[in-house]
């Protein structure tokens, strides 16, 4: 999920609402911003993606 919020100059901006990083600032197309949010990696989707790997390994291991 992300926020995307306009600039008075008519560009845009993109936040990742997972980390609250910004993706992107100052720009001019949507569709670019579509590319780049398509592209971010969010760490805190990626942590919790991993800590759940490690957790059914673990359950596997006792299984």
């Amino acid at each position: 999920m992300y926020s995307r919020t306009q600039n008075e100059n008519g560009s845009y901006n993109t936040r990742c609402l997972d980390c609250l990083m910004t993706i992107a600032s100052c720009i001019d197309c949507e569709r670019d911003l579509d590319f780049l949010e398509f592209r971010h990696i969010c760490p805190e989707k990626a942590l919790a993606a991993l800590l759940e790997m490690e957790k059914a390994e673990a359950r596997a291991a006792r299984n």
